[in-house]
């Protein structure tokens, strides 16, 4: 069964993207896409003019983070958890430690301490945090979100939200959300339903239209 059906969708360089819309709608099926992890079965995702699918995928990748709703971390040190390398630059982890708000935890546990099977040893709110200082450590032109904040209590998701908002300045980004406060300040909204694209435009175009996305506004949650 398709998931998608005939989605028509430009994402504009150095802007940011938020899809919103009912669970299941298609919304992270698009991500995937854009990271290769899924394949077209018609159509195509086009970067910069030219086919996904001609693209080098690690050299594509090399140029993406993806920060998902759930941390995905190793049994290694936090230097390890945000280079992703055996030779990492310590100047650019530092950096994207204070830029991800790591400081606190990581000035108690140190750097080349293992933080535990999946970050075991690591709250919820640090967990994610540490994924977003990856994300800063690799300075990429595309960054993914996915839900990055749903997991977290409040005082979690402040922080997290905060250093998000640091890391998406400047890139072009593509965000799942379901926080009103994360969606409002994106620059294209798409409400993806049933795999279609239902409508798009600013917040206040949407709010305009009074259809779905102002629906789902007027009952404080934009997804259901």
């Amino acid at each position: 069964t398709p998931v998608l059906h005939k989605i028509n969708l430009n994402v504009a360089p150095g802007k940011t993207t938020a899809l919103v819309g009912p669970s299941g709608g298609g919304k992270s099926t698009l991500l995937h896409l854009l990271m290769q992890f899924d394949q077209p079965q018609q159509g195509a995702v086009s970067v910069e003019g030219q086919n996904l699918a001609d693209w080098n995928t690690r050299k594509f990748r090399e140029s993406c983070a993806w920060v998902p709703q759930h941390a995905q971390l190793f049994n290694d040190s936090v230097v390890f958890n945000v280079s992703l390398s055996l030779n990492p630059d310590m100047d650019k982890v530092q950096r994207a430690l204070e830029a991800a708000q790591c400081m606190d935890f990581v000035n108690d546990m140190g750097l080349d301490k293992s933080i535990g099977e999946g970050g075991s040893s690591l709250s919820g709110g640090q967990r994610q945090r540490l994924c977003i200082a990856r994300a800063f450590y690799a300075d990429p032109k595309l960054l993914l979100l996915d839900e990055a904040t749903a997991a977290l209590d409040n005082e979690s998701e402040m922080r997290v939200q905060s250093a998000l908002d640091g890391l998406m300045v400047g890139r072009t980004t593509v965000v799942v959300a379901h926080r009103l406060s994360t969606v409002k300040r994106a620059d294209h909204i798409v409400y993806v339903e049933s795999g279609r694209v239902v409508e798009e435009g600013t917040h206040g175009e949407l709010m305009e239209k009074n259809g779905k996305y102002a629906a789902l506004v007027a009952l404080g949650n934009l997804e259901v």
